[in-house]
């Protein structure tokens, strides 16, 4: 197998005829990655994953094989294989699209990534609001189960797996792994307190790894393929393809699977350019919860190392794109009503700062705010970062303080109209 940068991976059975079905997965090398696997041990695999460079696609980066290493050798307790399917940070929509064109490539993910780790339940936690994809993953389980391929002895091997599919109740909050777990367990959504990791004690307090869909989709092409062709696509450092959601104002919005390290200018170029040919104004490149860009990063190599030398991060490779009709303090505030109302309210920092920065920030959209506003709003962000219970926090300020970074003269428009009115106001009052 040749990588050719741009021979689809992820997506190439996307467009063929009922892909979501059993047999055409089949037909189209499905579920020939699992006979493979489960031929080797458990430790073939991990090392085949860790030497992949195989990194977390739900936003830290994070290299798979080296979390898969963490659980346990033993099997005094039930190990646990959960699948992050929740997909709630704005502007993200691959794995929702993944699990609708191709679920069974999930499902076999899941079969070698139970294997690597000894487990014998996989869950499947997808966000509750989109409810087709909940329907057609409930089917292709059942369809593997009629098949062989998850129960009892999956192909004669041995191995034993069942496969449950949660819905969630469509809480941001749950996408992070400690509170999905929470949620998992029937009680409300909230993050842990680490240590313990999920790896020790996660969910029901047994060895637990949570991982993306697109993370464990990848897993099936790298046992069939191996780890060399894996590296052959991507950079260094970042390995492998990757699907980029672009929303926003552009031509053709969609998913675009290409290499790692893909810039926002060949996006754009595949994505039909700006729409209407408005110019770009800024962009975030993974997602609200990332520092923004402008159009002077329209190179920058959307990796993980790229993106965060850049000042930003790679998350959820979701592009949102603004052209410049759209005010930026208006969009931070959008961004910042939605943390203000997903924040699960556990920490101080998160449930008091994000309720602060709302308010504020629609205090000036609405022509009211002052010079010192500003001040405040990144007071405020300083007392949040890196101070919350989990990622929550850090990403609802990245808006913000990325937004004043590039656009404060846009902030400051809105104090100035501000004081312009303010001597009118005063003459009538006398």
């Amino acid at each position: 197998m040749t990588a050719d940068p741009i021979t689809p991976v992820l997506t190439k059975r996307w467009l063929s005829p009922e892909s979501w079905r059993l047999s055409t997965y089949e037909q189209l090398e499905g579920y020939t990655a699992v006979r493979k696997a489960l031929a080797g041990t458990p430790e073939q695999l991990v090392n085949l994953v860790k030497a992949s460079g195989l990194r977390g696609r739900g936003g830290a980066g994070f290299p798979a094989g080296v979390k898969w290493s963490f659980m346990p050798q033993n099997e005094d307790k039930p190990h646990y294989l959960v699948i992050n399917a929740d997909e709630g940070e704005p502007g993200t929509c691959k794995d929702i699209p993944l699990m609708m064109a191709d679920p069974h490539s999930l499902i076999e993910g899941c079969i070698i990534a139970s294997y690597a780790m000894r487990s014998h339940h996989c869950f499947i936690y997808v966000r509750g609001e989109a409810l087709h994809c909940i329907r057609r993953l409930n089917a292709a389980v059942r369809e593997a189960y009629q098949a062989g391929y998850l129960g009892k002895d999956i192909l004669g091997s041995g191995f034993d797996l069942d496969i449950t599919v949660h819905a969630g109740a469509g809480a941001y909050i749950c996408g992070e792994e400690t509170a999905l777990l929470d949620s998992l367990e029937g009680r409300r959504g909230q993050p842990r307190l680490k240590p313990p990791f999920p790896a020790a004690a996660g969910l029901y307090a047994a060895p637990t790894t949570v991982n993306n869909v697109e993370t464990i989709a990848s897993v099936p092409y790298i046992v069939n393929a191996g780890a060399d062709w894996f590296r052959e696509m991507g950079s260094e450092k970042s390995p492998g393809p990757k699907i980029y959601s672009i929303s926003g104002h552009v031509e053709n919005p969609g998913q675009y699977e290409c290499p790692l390290g893909t810039t926002l200018r060949q996006l754009l170029d595949m994505a039909g350019g700006m729409k209407d040919g408005i110019p770009l104004k800024f962009w975030t490149p993974g997602g609200s919860s990332t520092p923004m860009f402008t159009a002077e990063h329209l190179d920058t190599p959307l990796d993980f190392e790229g993106a965060a030398e850049a000042g930003s991060m790679l998350g959820t490779t979701a592009v949102m794109v603004f052209n410049e009709t759209v005010s930026v303090p208006w969009a931070v505030m959008k961004w910042t009503q939605f943390y203000e109302h997903e924040s699960c309210g556990k920490c101080t920092p998160c449930r008091e700062g994000t309720y602060w920065l709302a308010q504020v920030l629609e205090r000036m959209v609405d022509g009211r705010g002052t010079e010192e506003d500003i001040d405040t709003l990144l007071d405020v962000c300083d007392n949040i970062l890196g101070r919350s219970f989990c990622a929550l926090g850090d990403g609802a300020v990245s808006p913000i303080t990325s937004g004043i970074k590039y656009f404060r003269d846009e902030f400051l428009a809105l104090c100035d109209k501000n004081r312009a009115e303010q001597p009118a106001l005063a003459g009538a009052a006398s």
